[in-house]
């Protein structure tokens, strides 16, 4: 495909575009986190609070982050979707299909032909999810390393599960509650508050978990190097000697593959939560009876 000045001039700009909200993150944490010496974990930093009736308004640095991420993947998307058309000609048009197809997939195998529609939404969960974690790549803060970020999204799919255990009728979702015996009523109450409550903590767990023991063996790597060249004179003696290449390893773990993996998991966990919620039977029965009623209506 011979693309013209017009196109290219339109990819940059997209390319541009999703650099920007990385680089302002980066210039923000730099003009508002001051140099300091050793080890430095804590939470996301608060820019703004505004003062609330109920409870104060916070804009945090995983907030700001959050939205430079979304930012991102929008520019991301309509980069990907720049000039497709029916006979594949950009390659990366066959990145594009492989993307939907793969999400078309896990979608029919985990959640069935009723949940088709359901492929933009995980793929979104999955992407907003892998990318706010390979933040941390760039020295930022991983908003899915706060807690009120991830319990966030943990909300919204409790409220989609919950949505479609309704669509079988309400009755039956309280039925639902009392089985197998009637005794197991609090335990199922128990369990379905636990559903988001362990969807947030097992994603930010790992998240922040891999992020401090990888600052702390960073750490150590700087006293160990300390330790075994003291006997140097000059400068030599503090070069960090074994901080050089391991932390780059252990990001590769702890940033990309991890963080990859606990977005594909969260988006498995939704997918299997949401269509293993839907009593497909229930529901079937509901809508025939609602048809039968409008017949005799009419």
């Amino acid at each position: 495909m011979k693309t013209n000045l017009k196109f290219k001039i339109i990819d940059i700009i997209y390319i541009v575009m999703m650099a920007l909200p990385i680089a302002f993150s980066i210039v923000l944490k730099v003009l508002t986190n001051p140099p300091s010496e050793g080890i430095s974990i804590s939470g996301a930093k608060i820019f703004l609070e505004i003062p609330m009736p109920l409870q104060n308004f916070i804009i945090s640095e995983s907030q700001i982050n959050s939205a430079m991420v979304l930012i991102t993947i929008f520019f991301f998307c309509l980069y990907m979707t720049h000039g497709l058309s029916d006979k594949i000609e950009l390659k990366r048009q066959h990145f594009a299909e492989l993307i939907v197809e793969k999400v078309d997939g896990l979608i029919k195998e985990n959640m069935g032909d009723y949940f088709s529609g359901y492929a933009p939404f995980i793929i979104a969960i999955m992407a907003l999810s892998a990318f706010s974690s390979l933040l941390s790549l760039f020295a930022l803060y991983p908003p899915t390393s706060d807690i009120n970020i991830v319990g966030g999204w943990a909300i919204l799919v409790f409220a989609l599960i919950t949505y479609y255990k309704l669509k079988g009728g309400l009755l039956n979702y309280l039925k639902g509650f009392t089985e197998p015996i009637f005794v197991m009523l609090p335990l199922n109450i128990l369990g379905e508050v636990a559903t988001p409550v362990s969807l947030a903590f097992r994603h930010y767990g790992n998240v922040l978990s891999g992020s401090v023991i990888a600052v702390l063996i960073s750490a150590a790597l700087g006293g160990v190097s300390s330790m075994v060249l003291s006997w140097l004179p000059g400068t030599l003696a503090s070069f960090p000697l074994f901080q050089v290449g391991i932390p780059a390893v252990l990001s590769i773990y702890f940033d990309v593959f991890s963080g990859c993996m606990q977005a594909f998991i969260f988006a498995m966990l939704t997918m299997l939560n949401i269509s293993g919620g839907f009593d497909m039977e229930a529901f079937e029965k509901r809508r025939l009876k609602k048809a039968q009623k409008a017949l005799k209506n009419k």
